[in-house]
């Protein structure tokens, strides 16, 4: 079920984007497959942004996805891009089966996201940095058209090493980008170990406040504080938006949690089994409380 534009007021609501994290956290699995290499803990940690953004907030048309006044989203940091195609697969965009066809030779699904290749991704992207640029341009451009739909961009924090986003964070307040959401994925990892030792940001939600933008800090697994964030932006007037979600790298499966180690890695089969087994047993726990809901 669409939830796109709807405002959430039933605990069901909530409970239906949680379920559809999980789903698209296997989705990511799915992809990936045992004995390939992946992304898996940058795509993992942001699920209930992705279920939120794609099944409540944004809006969009997998049938028509070059409809002129769709919101946009730009994936700043590619090499989630299992996170991507998951959602949009859930979404349906392409078949479900398409996703274990990742990064094969002749794929629509490359391990960066395609604008000509697939159906639903708005920028090419994985060259770290440069998504909050692309966003504040596309941003300005429906502004220019006089539409109103909205553009969201995730960030990862280690991705703020790169000097183009602080040049971005001056210039779309500048320009008083107000149909401008930035989201940074904080999940504290990146590839090599901790964020904090490699080039060490600081207190990103200060900074992002300083800059000029309208900043909110949530749980980035809590899909009513995400909503909410989301609805926030919409009231805001004159300046963009930044929503620092506090995540876990590798979130929903066991051994990918809070570690570097998957940040791009294979599973053997043992794991993968392992790794599903986990997923399966969350759907079915959501499943059963979504279903035990009375219908609204």
């Amino acid at each position: 079920m669409n939830l796109n534009r709807r405002k959430l007021h039933k605990m069901k609501d909530y409970k239906e984007l949680a379920l559809k994290a999980y789903q698209i956290r296997k989705n990511i699995l799915i992809a990936i497959g045992a004995g390939h290499k992946g992304h898996f803990g940058g795509s993992l940690s942001i699920a209930e942004i992705m279920a939120t953004l794609y099944f409540y907030k944004m809006k969009h048309d997998p049938h028509n996805p070059g409809m002129a006044d769709r919101d946009r989203f730009v994936l700043s940091k590619g090499h989630s891009s299992p996170g991507l195609y998951a959602t949009l697969a859930e979404a349906g965009y392409f078949p479900k089966s398409d996703l274990p066809t990742l990064k094969n030779l002749g794929s629509h699904l490359q391990g960066h996201p395609d604008v000509l290749k697939t159906p639903g991704v708005e920028a090419n992207t994985g060259s770290l940095g440069q998504g909050l640029s692309i966003g504040c341009g596309m941003a300005i451009g429906l502004k220019h058209n006089g539409l109103s739909s909205r553009v969201y961009v995730i960030i990862g924090d280690g991705e703020h090493g790169e000097g183009q986003i602080w040049e971005a964070m001056l210039f779309a307040p500048a320009r008083k980008i107000d149909n401008l959401v930035a989201i940074v994925d904080k999940n504290n990892i990146q590839a090599m170990g901790p964020t904090c030792e490699r080039m060490n940001t600081g207190d990103l939600v200060s900074k992002w406040r300083a800059m000029g933008w309208h900043t909110i800090e949530i749980d980035g697994h809590d899909v009513r504080q995400i909503a909410e964030a989301f609805d926030e932006a919409e009231t805001i007037k004159g300046m963009p938006t930044a929503i620092i979600a506090n995540t876990m790298k590798g979130k929903g499966v066991s051994f990918t949690e809070n570690t570097a180690a998957y940040h791009n890695n294979s599973m053997n089969q043992e794991l993968y089994n392992k790794a599903m087994q986990e997923l399966d047993d969350k759907i079915a726990s959501l499943s059963l409380t979504v279903h035990s809901e009375k219908s609204f």
